[in-house]
């Protein structure tokens, strides 16, 4: 079992967050979520479970998550969800005539001005992308941060206190 993927994605000006975890043996299936602000935008699940008795199944899997995951983002940055997140009230920052092609309406249209001797026209740069990747946290085997006793240690101490 896989420990999971996470990345901060930044996208039209916006933040989102990609995650993909792995359900383990008892539920052999990646799960790969776009997120935003504790929204989801879309999620794809694909189930292993017709090869769970594979050589290297730890790798295979890995390999697995790491193309969906890396999936999801191409997804995003080619702008596949643009549609849906509107429909969830996030503004993405775009230029005009983006805008007008999602929302179908007209752009409005601009005073012609004659043409001076030196100007010339230079489209704007599109907004660039921003991937950030999290740091792989395994929270069942965390280190020890301070000197303390484990819990295991104070029940294991209570349990036999006074014994010798």
């Amino acid at each position: 079992m896989i420990v999971g993927f996470n990345h901060n994605i930044t996208y039209r000006g916006v933040s989102f967050h990609v995650q993909t975890e792995d359900g383990g043996l008892k539920s052999p299936h990646l799960v790969t979520l776009l997120y935003h602000g504790g929204t989801i935008i879309t999620s794809q699940k694909t189930s292993y479970a017709d090869i769970v008795k594979v050589d290297n199944l730890d790798h295979v899997i890995e390999e697995l998550a790491k193309e969906q995951h890396k999936g999801m983002l191409r997804r995003v940055t080619k702008g596949e969800f643009d549609e849906r997140i509107i429909e969830l009230g996030i503004p993405l920052g775009a230029s005009t005539e983006q805008s007008s092609q999602q929302t179908g309406s007209n752009p409005p249209v601009a005073e012609e001005l004659p043409p001076q001797e030196d100007s010339t026209t230079v489209d704007p740069a599109p907004d660039p992308v921003t991937i950030v990747e999290e740091p792989i946290v395994d929270k069942f085997n965390q280190p020890k941060v301070s000197n303390e006793p484990s819990l295991d240690d104070l029940i294991y101490a209570y349990l036999t206190a006074g014994q010798n």
